[in-house]
């Protein structure tokens, strides 16, 4: 507001000579805001004008320009609407009534009291100021100096209004003169007469006052005599002071060395409780750490105080020079021998209950699928936990060794269980049994389960052969061999009970077992390993990182060397990471061979295990995405997606591979009776499943090479004809999409019902041919002669085509000859069709209506060009009725 008030003082009111007082900003109450100024000014020249001037901003908003002006004495109220809450709103009443809203209360307020100080000043009229502030009218008139500018400024200086006491003493003197009003100059004479009376006055009265000061003058010199007396003595006494300031400072100084002496004292003496305090460790935790049981609860407790204590003592803070002391260095070796003995005992007896937990717990092979619980040894171990905290904290290089010694006893133990389990997984998948197989008390690789799984995935593990090997392998088990590959086309020439149902929901149950088992056994694994060796999930640690290498022995867990310290190096979470890749290396192997060998047991298992797999992985991923289980799984997916590609893709090439026998009709086609199987087994097994889109993907690549490879073998087609071929199989297509309700494949499933609907059209249209061919070619020619424009009823008298010539025509088809040729045509239909489809009667009734149809468009003809002729066939729409049905009932 400063700013645009100088602005309006330079550019508006300065070039008129008038000064801005006060400022306003206002808009007008009831109406469209429309932002303006009201402005009181003064003349700057007598006598002086004060106005009320508005101004507002121009359109282009590049300057301001005055708009109306108002002079004050022509304001007759000053309305501010309420004296005692604050309102912005306020009326000045000219020659009408303006109202007016500010932008601010304040702002009101100080243009409102700016108005009454100068009606005050300048007008001989009031101004009424209503709900106005009484504080407001209390202030007081600025005087003119201030409502002035500039050249003004000699004008103030030389004229000074009287204030009210003058005026009372000039009053008094002018009652005292009768001319004082009359004769100016007289008065004024008196007046100079009279003060030059006063003056003399004065001067006689400052000479008869020289005695006084003379007098005044001698008491003066009194005192200062009395002042240097004064201060000879203060300065003996300051002579004096300074002697025993002199004194006292020397008492100081020595009361300061004492003092210093003291607090030496005192700081050596503390220095001392200190290391005595923190540097002291008690004789029964010495005999703790050398001599207590590991093995009891009690000695365990025993000895986690006396290694918290020992730490302690060991890491208590020196000041610089405390380390040279002797007794400190005696107590720093006497601990760092006690903590490497105690290291090297702890480190010890844990060794020998990893080792007596390994040999404790069960190898043998059980019927049940279940592996074995390893909490009575985790909790054992996880009363060691705080001592192998201290352990990691104090001496890692001994905290690492029984890392890997842990990793190498407990990796052998888990190897042998999960191996066990796995082979009893294979046993039932089989079906064979303990009793049938007694192979687990046997080595390995002398049991027929060894030579049967090295058979199948290669000495190295690992899954070979040839796609089509896949569908050509077979498997003994129970003392009997049978083969279990399957494809559409073997699904395509079962029935429901040889489809073996029971067995594949036998081997979802086992292998959804198998990997319920392994997640709380991983789990439990790396809950125990995080608690037991002190590693967090979240934080990383600065220490050597450690790294997995493959040694000739089976490989550990090794420290680089002169990593200590480094950036990069891996977080506890990833060593974690690291020990579970490393105990669980044989479970993603495992899994692959189970899978490859459900796989060759039965291709579509791949379905199951794609399900069941998908699940457990995004479980897991959900309590850690980065978590060995969540990995480990996730590999393993990637393999049983494989095989489920390689499932797709075998049954599409073996769709491609199909020969029809050329002695034989068609019917339906295996392959497309085997994706109806397939698509029930799909939606049975992909309900509510995460992984539907990979079902979607494969529905959309399979029936498209249904599509394709019908229509291939329609056209290889010998004995059967291709619309038949078409026309049977695309009817089994849309009928199994309209039952499953597969919402992926609405597009196909409209495509298969017009294939259907065309090809029974065409193959109606085809074998119907022209049943009164003399009738077709008569009119065929007629329909000519109209295209040469020819008018219907000129068409009989045309020689080729007139009345005689039609009759001879109708003659040739009695009703007995139609029937008979009818009846021929249902035999041929009948041996074209096959049972299964069972089209007969909708291909039937669609040539009836074909049938019809022709006869209607003879009728129509014979009716436009022979009108009146009395012409017509020798049989009704009603007698083809009968024909048909009589047919259909007599086979």
């Amino acid at each position: 507001m400063t700013a645009i008030k100088h602005a309006l003082q330079r550019d508006i009111f300065t070039p008129n000579d008038e000064r801005l007082l006060s400022i306003v900003n206002v808009c007008k109450a009831g109406k469209k805001k429309k932002n303006c100024f009201l402005c009181a000014t003064v003349t700057t020249e007598r006598p002086v004008h004060v106005k009320v001037v508005k101004v507002k901003k121009s359109d282009k908003g590049d300057f301001y320009k005055t708009q109306t002006v108002w002079l004050l004495r022509d304001l007759g109220v000053v309305d501010a609407k309420d004296a005692i809450k604050e309102n912005p709103d306020f009326d000045l009443h000219f020659d009408k009534v303006y109202k007016w809203v500010a932008s601010s209360t304040a702002e009101k307020n100080t243009f409102i009291s700016c108005l009454w100080k100068l009606n005050q000043r300048y007008l001989r009229k009031k101004i009424d100021f209503a709900n106005v502030s009484s504080q407001l009218l209390e202030e007081s008139v600025p005087s003119e100096n201030q409502s002035v500018t500039g050249g003004d400024e000699e004008a103030a200086a030389e004229y000074q209004e009287l204030n009210s006491r003058e005026k009372q003493d000039i009053e008094i003197m002018m009652e005292g003169c009768e001319y004082a009003i009359s004769n100016a100059e007289g008065f004024a004479d008196k007046l100079s007469r009279e003060l030059q009376v006063l003056d003399g006055a004065n001067i006689q009265s400052i000479m008869a006052s020289e005695k006084q000061v003379n007098i005044l003058m001698q008491l003066l010199d009194e005192a200062l005599k009395e002042v240097d007396q004064i201060e000879g003595k203060l300065s003996s006494y300051e002579e004096m002071l300074q002697s025993v300031k002199d004194q006292m400072d020397q008492i100081s100084e020595s009361n300061h060395l004492i003092e210093l002496t003291k607090r030496n004292s005192d700081k050596l003496l503390g220095e001392i409780e200190y290391l005595v305090n923190h540097m002291d460790l008690s004789k029964g935790h010495i005999k703790a750490l050398q001599e207590l049981d590991l093995s009891s609860s009690r000695g365990i407790e025993a000895c986690t105080n006396a290694a918290e204590a020992l730490s302690q003592c060991i890491n208590i803070t020196l000041q610089p020079g405390q380390a040279m002391l002797q007794s400190v260095s005696q107590q720093q070796k006497l601990f760092g021998e006690l903590r490497e003995n105690f290291a090297r005992r702890l480190a010890n007896h844990l060794n020998n209950v990893f080792v007596q937990q390994g040999h404790d717990q069960s190898s043998t092979l059980s019927v049940e699928m279940t592996l074995p619980n390893h909490h009575p040894f985790h909790r054992d171990l996880l009363r060691y936990a705080k001592l192998m905290e201290w352990l990691k904290n104090t001496e890692y290089g001994t905290y690492e060794g029984l890392m890997k010694n842990y990793m190498d006893y407990i990796v052998r133990l888990y190897e042998r269980e999960i191996r066990d389990f796995f082979e009893v997984a294979r046993n039932k998948m089989t079906g064979a049994t303990k009793e049938g197989k007694k192979f687990a008390t046997l080595p390995r690789k002398e049991t027929a389960v060894k030579q049967e799984t090295e058979s199948l995935h290669g000495s190295s593990g690992k899954l070979t052969g040839s796609t089509s090997s896949l569908n050509k392998l077979t498997v003994q088990g129970s003392g009997s061999r049978r083969s279990q590959s399957s494809s559409l086309l073997d699904m395509g020439n079962m029935s429901a009970s040889d489809l073996d149902v029971a067995d594949r929901t036998k081997f979802d149950k086992i292998f959804e077992q198998v990997l319920s088992e392994l997640e709380p056994l991983c789990l439990a694994e790396q809950d125990f390993i995080s608690k037991f060796f002190n590693l967090s999930q979240h934080q990383s640690i600065p220490r050597t990182p450690m790294v997995e290498t493959e040694e000739l022995d089976g490989g550990g867990l090794s420290r680089p060397p002169n990593t200590m310290g480094q950036p990069g190096m891996p977080s506890e979470k990833d060593m974690i990471r690291q020990m579970m890749n490393y105990i669980f290396r044989c479970i993603e192997p495992e899994l692959n061979n189970l899978i490859a060998f459900g796989d060759k047991i039965d291709s579509f298992n791949s379905l199951y295990m794609l399900v069941k797999m998908s699940h457990h992985v995004l479980t897991a991923q959900n309590v850690d995405s980065a978590s060995f289980l969540s990995t480990t799984l996730g590999n393993v997916l990637v393999t049983v997606k494989r095989n489920f590609d390689k499932c797709i893709i075998n049954q599409i090439k073996q769709m491609e591979e199909v020969k029809i026998s050329k002695k034989s009709k068609v019917g339906i086609l295996p392959f497309v009776s085997g994706f109806e199987e397939f698509a029930e087994l799909a939606e049975s097994i992909f309900r509510g499943a995460e992984r539907r889109g990979d079902l979607d993907k494969a529905y959309s690549k399979l029936i498209n090479a249904v599509f394709t490879n019908v229509e291939k073998v329609a056209n290889e087609s010998q004995k059967t004809p291709r619309d038949v071929v078409m026309m049977e199989n695309f009817h089994h297509i849309f009928a199994t999409f309209s039952r499953l309700k597969i919402s992926c494949l609405e597009a196909e499933k409209k495509e298969a019902k017009q294939k259907y609907s065309d090809h029974l059209q065409s193959y109606v249209i085809y074998s119907l041919g022209h049943p009164l061919e003399k009738l077709n070619v008569f009119f065929e020619g007629v329909k000519g002669r109209v295209a040469q424009g020819i008018g219907y009823d000129e068409v009989s008298y045309q020689l080729a085509f007139s009345k005689q010539e039609l009759r001879k025509v109708i003659k040739d088809y009695p009703g007995k000859e139609v029937k008979k040729g009818l009846d021929n045509l249902y035999r041929k239909v009948d041996k074209h069709l096959c049972e299964e489809e069972n089209l007969l009667q909708v291909v039937w009734h669609t040539m009836q209506d074909e049938f019809i149809r022709q006869y209607k468009h003879f009728e129509g003809l014979i009716e436009k060009c022979y009108t009146g002729a009395g012409i017509t066939m020798e049989f009704t729409i009603q007698d083809i009725l009968e024909y048909f049905s009589s047919i259909a009932q007599s086979h």
